[in-house]
C-alpha cells in the first residue's frame, strides 16, 4: 500500500474540529439534564398544589323586580385553575350569542355572571360547574324575576301596564284546532291553534295557557310556548313517553275562558335489541340529602315483548355527558335509593328497564336535584341592620362549645324492601361547629353481635340505605355521630326490621265495557281491581277480533277507569282488556271485553236548519230545508213538520206520515 503525506495544518485542524464537537455535545447533555431536573421539581411541585375544585362561597339566590340587573358571584378554587361553564335549567350560556343580556367575568378565582335588565323569562335555576383535570364542583341558585303589580308607583310615576293583564271584554273563536295526535319518542312535534281575536290589541290580550292532564306547561328543555299573530303553539323539542296526556289549550281573560282539547299518544321508539321492552318515563328524585336521594319511576308496558325483570339506573353530574350506572344488578321495583354522590353537586338520573331479551332505551332524564342537605338552611338567620346591611348567624358558630357529639335520635326505617332498607335518624343537637358523619351498625336479631355497615365509606346525610340483607331474618340497627374530636355513643337500637316488599302486585282489573263512540273510537270502562292501593294507572290494549296481536292504546298509565281509545278502523270488530301498574309491576291481564264494532255511536240526530220558502200560490206553500248536520250514527229516516199561524203560540202537526225528502208543500186551508 503507498501513503499520502497529510500537511500538519490539516492535521492540526482536524484535532480542533474534535475537540469542539466533544465539548458542544457535553454542553448539550449537560443542558439537557439541567431542564430534565427543572421539568421533575416543577412536576413535583405542580403535583404537592394540584387539586381538585372546591366551592369556597356559594351562589345565592335572588329575586329582584322586572328591568333590574343581577349578578350572580362565587369563588372557587383548583390546580390547574378550574375552567368554568354557567347552565340556565341545565341549558349551557353563550354570552356571545347575546351580549346585551349576559356578561361574564373571571378574576383570581371570583366568577361572576352579570344578567343586564332582568324580565320574566330569566327567572330559572342557574348554575355554574368548575372542572380541572382532578375533578368537578359545581353551585346553583335560583333567580325569581318579579312584575310590578300594575298600579303600582315609582317615583311618583304609573308603571305601564303588563303585557299579561287579560282585557275584560274579549271574544276568541278558533278557526283551526289541534285534533287527536300520534307521534313517535325521539320526534319533534307542534300542536297549534289558530284564532281570531276581537279586539285585536298588542298590549291588551288574553293569556294562552297549555296544560296536559290539568297542568300548567311551562317553558323548558322539552317544551317551547308561542302566542301572536292569531296562534298559539306548544313544540315538542324530543318527544318522550312522559310527554303523552290530554292537552288543553285555555285563552283566559277577566271575561271568560275559552279552550280546546285532544289526546296526545307517543309510542315507544324501536327497541335497539329485539324484544326488548319499552322505556320508564316519569324519573323523580325525592328526600335529597348531602350524599342521598331517592329515584323513583313508572314501569313500561308489555304486550307482545316479555316481562320487565328489573331496571338499571344511572346518573350524571349537571354540565357532563358522563353516565354511570348506580346498580350492579337490575332491581325490581320502580324505586332505588342512590348513595355516593358528592355533596354540593347537581345530578340527573334516568332509567332502563330490562327482561330476557335484553335492555331497553334510558328514560327521559330527571330534573337535576342537588346533594344539599335542606337543615342546613333551618341552621341559618339573617339579620338586617341598618342601610340594606345584613348579617348571616349561623347556629354552627353559636355551637362552638361542643366538641365530641352526641348520639342521633329517633332512628327509624323509612324504606323497607325485599333487597335493602333505609335509615333515617335526627342529627344531634346541638351538633356543634365541626362537619358531622354517621357510622351504621346492624345485628342480625339473637345474634349478639354487631357489624359496621359503612366502615369504608364516611355517612353525611341523617339516611342511609343498608343492603346485603338476609331475606326473611329481622335485624336491629343503631347510629353513631362523629367528628373530627372523636366518635359520640351509640344511638337507641330501632325495633326489629325484616326486610320485605311493603307493597305487592295489584289484582287485574273487573269487567271491561267497550262502547261505540266516534267511527274511528271507541270508549272503554272498568271496574277498579279489589286493592287499588299505590297504584300508578292503568294500561288498556286492543285486538282486532281473530288476530291474536295485542297493540297498546295508551303508553304512559292513566289514572282514571275510563278511555277513549283513538286510531282505530271503522267497521272492524275489536276486544280490549286492561292491567294496573304500580312500583312492584304490572298486574295480570283483565278478562277481554265483549267484541265491539267501530261505529259512530247512535244518538238522536240534530235539528234540521235553512228552512227556506221556495212557492207560493194562495192556497198552499213549498217549503225546502237541509238535513241535520249529524246524523247520530244512523241513516235519516224522515221528517215531522208543525206548523202555528203568526198570532198564535200553538203549534200543530201538518203530516202524520214520515216525509223522506227535504221538500214539502203544505196546503193553507
Amino acid at each position: 500500500m503507498s501513503s499520502v503525506a497529510v500537511p500538519f495544518y490539516q492535521r492540526r485542524h482536524k484535532h480542533f474540529d474534535q475537540s469542539y464537537r466533544n465539548i458542544q455535545t457535553r454542553y448539550i447533555l449537560e443542558e439537557y439534564a439541567v431542564e430534565e431536573n427543572m421539568a421533575l421539581e416543577r412536576h413535583i411541585i405542580e403535583e404537592t398544589i394540584s387539586r381538585a375544585p372546591e366551592i369556597l362561597v356559594r351562589l345565592r339566590s335572588h329575586t329582584v323586580w322586572e328591568k333590574m340587573s343581577v349578578s350572580l358571584c362565587f369563588t372557587v378554587q383548583g390546580f390547574p385553575t378550574p375552567v368554568v361553564q354557567w347552565y340556565k335549567n341545565e341549558e349551557l350560556i353563550f354570552p356571545a350569542s347575546d351580549p346585551t343580556k349576559y356578561r361574564i367575568e373571571s378574576k383570581y378565582g371570583v366568577h361572576v355572571l352579570h344578567i343586564n335588565r332582568a324580565d320574566f323569562d330569566d327567572s330559572a335555576t342557574y348554575s355554574a360547574v368548575a372542572t380541572n383535570i382532578h375533578g368537578q364542583a359545581s353551585t346553583n341558585c335560583a333567580v325569581i324575576v318579579r312584575k310590578p303589580h300594575p298600579n303600582a308607583l315609582i317615583f311618583s310615576c304609573i308603571v305601564p301596564l303588563s303585557y299579561d293583564v287579560c282585557f275584560t271584554h274579549i271574544d276568541v273563536q278558533f278557526l283551526e284546532k289541534f285534533g287527536v295526535t300520534f307521534a313517535t319518542e325521539g320526534e319533534t312535534l307542534t300542536l297549534k291553534c289558530s284564532m281570531l281575536i276581537t279586539p285585536e290589541l298588542k298590549r291588551l290580550r288574553p293569556r294562552a295557557e297549555w296544560y296536559r292532564d290539568d297542568v300548567l306547561i311551562k317553558d323548558s328543555k322539552w317544551t317551547k310556548l308561542y302566542f301572536g299573530e292569531g296562534q298559539a303553539a306548544l313544540s315538542f323539542t324530543h318527544l318522550n313517553k312522559d310527554d303523552e296526556g290530554l292537552y288543553t289549550l285555555r285563552m283566559v281573560s277577566r271575561g271568560g275562558i275559552s279552550e280546546c282539547s285532544a289526546y296526545l299518544f307517543v309510542r315507544d321508539a324501536d327497541a335497539l335489541i329485539a324484544g326488548a321492552p319499552g322505556a320508564p318515563m316519569d324519573v323523580k328524585c325525592h328526600d335529597a340529602n348531602r350524599d342521598y336521594v331517592i329515584v323513583t319511576w313508572k314501569p313500561p308496558n308489555t304486550t307482545s315483548e316479555s316481562p320487565v325483570i328489573g331496571y338499571f339506573v344511572d346518573k350524571c353530574e349537571v354540565g357532563l355527558e358522563n353516565w354511570v350506572q348506580c346498580n350492579d344488578a337490575p332491581v325490581k321495583v320502580c324505586k332505588y335509593p342512590v348513595t355516593g354522590l358528592y355533596e354540593g353537586r347537581s345530578y340527573i338520573f334516568r332509567v332502563r328497564a330490562v327482561n330476557s331479551a335484553g335492555i331497553s332505551r334510558p328514560s327521559r332524564p330527571s330534573d337535576p336535584v342537588a346533594a344539599l342537605d335542606p337543615v342546613d338552611l333551618e341552621r341559618t338567620q339573617t339579620v338586617h341592620v341598618d342601610e340594606g346591611r345584613k348579617i348571616v348567624i349561623s347556629k354552627d358558630d353559636l355551637e362552638g362549645h361542643v366538641q365530641i357529639p352526641g348520639p342521633p335520635t329517633n332512628v327509624h326505617a323509612s324504606e323497607i324492601s325485599k333487597t335493602y332498607v333505609v335509615l333515617s335518624w335526627d342529627p344531634p343537637v346541638p351538633r356543634g361547629r365541626e362537619p358531622l358523619t354517621y357510622f351504621i351498625e346492624k345485628s342480625m336479631v339473637g345474634s349478639g353481635s354487631w357489624q359496621r355497615v359503612n366502615a369504608q365509606v364516611a355517612v353525611k346525610s341523617p339516611r342511609y340505605a343498608v343492603f346485603d340483607l338476609a331475606e326473611g331474618k329481622p335485624y336491629v340497627f343503631r347510629v353513631l355521630s362523629a367528628n373530627k374530636h372523636g366518635i359520640s355513643d351509640p344511638s337507641e337500637i330501632t325495633e326489629p326490621i325484616q326486610p320485605q316488599d311493603t307493597i305487592v302486585l295489584p289484582s287485574a282489573p273487573g269487567q271491561v265495557v267497550a262502547t261505540r263512540n266516534t267511527k274511528t273510537s271507541v270508549v272503554v270502562q272498568w271496574d277498579k281491581p279489589k286493592h287499588e292501593e299505590d297504584l300508578y294507572g292503568y294500561y288498556i290494549d286492543y285486538s282486532v277480533v281473530g288476530s291474536n296481536r295485542w297493540e297498546q292504546s295508551n303508553h304512559k298509565p292513566i289514572k282514571y277507569n275510563r278511555f277513549v281509545v283513538h286510531g282505530l278502523e271503522t267497521g272492524e270488530k275489536y276486544v280490549f282488556r286492561v292491567k294496573a301498574a304500580n312500583a312492584v309491576g304490572l298486574s295480570e291481564n283483565s278478562q277481554e271485553s265483549e267484541a265491539v264494532t267501530v261505529q259512530a255511536a247512535l244518538t238522536c240526530p240534530s235539528y234540521p236548519h235553512g228552512i227556506t220558502l221556495l212557492n207560493c200560490d194562495g192556497h198552499s206553500m213549498t217549503l225546502g230545508w237541509k238535513a241535520p248536520t249529524y246524523s247520530g250514527g244512523s241513516p235519516i229516516l224522515g221528517y215531522y213538520m208543525d206548523k202555528r199561524e203568526a198570532n198564535h203560540q200553538n203549534w200543530h202537526e201538518v203530516n202524520s206520515s214520515l216525509i223522506t225528502r227535504t221538500i214539502y208543500t203544505v196546503s193553507i186551508f
